[in-house]
Formats: structure tokens, sequence, C-alpha cells
């Protein structure tokens, strides 16, 4: 009897110590499960913290480059155009003809400053982001690039230009010039390509070129792929990029 006893203890207490283990490993794993559903949350707030705080440093910025687009209109370039009607009125009232030369000098440097600085206000002022598609921007961008340097620029479009937000033109425009700055200023490029496709479901964005390429793994990539994939992170793309000797390729997808 004893015996039996002593088997029947030594099966409970083999059976509370399964239970044991089984309720330490359950909790073991309820609790990392929770740690990573926490940690999951905490980098989704970081996320969209961000991506909120990169929206509203683009906004920012466009507000004060119209404010600066309006003070150059409405002080600089008034005081110019005062300084201008003084010099008119001095060479008309002064009859030595040397000095009337050095006025009609400063004359003329006034005017055509005065011309620079509205045209310069007038491109800070007039967002064309908000006005123009985004096939426009894009070619815009490429064309000036073109005309002051060496290198050959293919655009290829197959989306529509209309339907887009301020906010997606401005990123891709600003991906845009910072591809194409990289490219030239780094890669010794002959050709750059400029690819915008869409579907129903994504806006797809390529570039490359046929530069020398970099160490994308290596950690210091530079400023230029931080602030593409900042950006990016903004109009939630998806960002890809692949560089080799042979050339640098950045494909961006953003969902509609």
């Amino acid at each position: 009897m004893e015996q039996k006893e002593i088997i029947i203890f030594i099966i409970v207490v083999s059976i509370a110590i399964a239970i044991f283990i089984v309720a330490i490993v359950l909790f073991i794993v309820f609790y990392r499960k929770k740690v990573m559903l926490q940690k999951n949350e905490y980098q989704k707030m970081k996320s969209l913290h961000q991506e909120e705080l990169l929206s509203t440093q683009i906004e920012m910025q466009q507000q004060t480059m119209q404010h600066i687009g309006r003070e150059i209109h409405d002080n600089i370039g008034q005081k110019l155009t005062l300084a201008s009607l003084y010099t008119q009125q001095l060479a008309f009232e002064n009859k030595a003809p040397q000095i009337n030369e050095t006025i009609e000098n400063i004359s003329a440097i006034l005017n055509t400053s005065l011309s620079e600085l509205r045209q310069l206000s007038k491109s800070l002022t007039d967002n064309a982001v908000a006005k123009e598609p985004l096939v426009a921007l894009i070619q815009s961008e490429c064309s000036k690039i073109n005309a002051f340097v060496k290198c050959s620029f293919s655009f290829n479009k197959a989306a529509n230009q209309l339907g887009y937000s301020y906010e997606l033109k401005s990123v891709l425009v600003r991906i845009v010039q910072e591809f194409l700055q990289n490219s030239i200023k780094h890669s010794q490029c002959k050709n750059i390509k400029v690819t915008l496709n869409k579907t129903n479901d994504w806006l797809e964005l390529h570039l490359e070129d046929d530069g020398k390429g970099f160490d994308a793994t290596a950690s210091n990539k530079g400023i230029g792929l931080s602030n593409i994939k900042k950006r990016a992170a903004i109009i939630n793309g998806s960002l890809a990029l692949e560089s080799n000797a042979k050339g640098t390729q950045l494909t961006l997808k953003i969902p509609l």
C-alpha cells in the first residue's frame, strides 16, 4: 500500500512540475510576444512622428520661401525702384556729361538688379509645385540640369499628369533633384534615365545612371541618400537601391 501511495505521490508531483514548467514557458512566450508588440507599436509611433515632422518641415520651408519672396518684392524691390528713380532724376538735373555717364551706369546696374530680384521673388512666391503637373515638374528639372552639363538625359513617362497631391509632387521632385545632383557630382556618368510609371495601385519612379557607382552597404552613404530615404518615408514609399561599377539604380514605389 505504501508503495502505491509513493507512486501516486510521484505522479502528482511530476504532473505539478510539468504544469509549472508549461506555465513558465507560456509566460515567457506571452511576455516576449507582448514585448514585441510594444516594440512594433513604438516603431510605428516613431515612424508616424517622423513622417509628421518631415511633412511639417516641407510646409514650413514653403512658407519661409514665400515670406522671403514677398520681402524681396515689397521691401528690397521697392527700395531699389526708389534708388533707380533718384538716379534718373540726377541724370536729368545734372549738366556734367562725365557725371551723367556714371549716373546712367549706376541706374543700369540698379535696373538689372531689380529685374533679377523680381525674377527671384516670383520663383519663391509662385508655387510651381502646386500648379504644375508632376510630369512637367520632373521634365523641368531634367532640362535645367541638361542645360549646364554634358550629360545625356532621357525621361520616359507613362503616368497621368493630374490628381497628385502637393506633398507627393514636392517629395518626388526633391528626390529627382537629389539623384541628378549626386549623379553629376560624384558618379562621372554620361547618361541619366528617369522613368515614371503608374498602375492602378502604384506610382513608380525609377532613376538610373551609368556612372562608377558606390558602396550602397557602407555606413556613411552620405546625406544625399539619407535625404531621399526620409522623403520617401513621408509618402509611405518603398525604396530600392542598387549600385555597382556599371551605375546606380534607384526605384521608388508609392501606393495610391
